[in-house]
């Protein structure tokens, strides 16, 4: 067998070709692969935001509603202090405070919680000074009294609460 020298560049250049495409076809499989992933990770980080809005919007949807029965509550509260022990008002006192304790059950429901801090540090996040008053038993910056409870929505304000906070007796002001 002869051996032809131009078949033998001839094959090599059309096995030099197909190499090159394969090389090519190789590097556009895996540029597709990568951008098949990347589209995927896309996919479900839109998928993640999208369940993280829908929660929130779930968990924070009765907020207005909320903030609005946080007046009612203040309402039914005065209302029971200002009957004080009138004899005569009993029965509606009782009806009120029934009706605060439904209330509260429905707060608890909805995550609504109430901050009462009397005897914690203030804390600016949840609480609003309203006056600072000497004290010799109690630490500069505790909370002496609440003004007006403040409301929380699953960990969320809704309302600080307005406080009377401690400060040294010694200092002037």
């Amino acid at each position: 067998m002869s051996s032809n020298p131009e078949q033998d560049s001839n094959g090599q250049a059309v096995a030099e070709g197909l190499e090159a495409e394969l090389t090519a076809a190789q590097a556009q499989l895996q540029d597709a692969r990568e951008a098949q992933l990347r589209a995927l990770a896309e996919m479900d980080n839109v998928r993640k935001r999208a369940q993280r809005d829908v929660e929130a919007a779930h968990r924070f949807a009765v907020e207005r509603f909320a903030a609005d029965m946080i007046d009612v509550r203040d309402t039914l509260e005065l209302g029971i202090a200002a009957a004080g022990a009138a004899t005569e008002a009993a029965p509606l006192v009782e009806g009120m405070q029934a009706t605060l304790r439904m209330l509260d059950k429905a707060f608890d429901k909805a995550g609504i919680a109430v901050l009462d801090p009397v005897g914690q540090a203030f804390n600016p996040e949840f609480h609003e000074a309203m006056v600072a008053q000497p004290s010799a038993e109690h630490p500069p910056g505790s909370v002496l009294a609440v003004v007006q409870k403040g409301f929380t929505l699953n960990g969320r304000l809704l309302r600080a609460a307005r406080v009377v906070i401690a400060r040294d007796a010694d200092a002037t002001h």
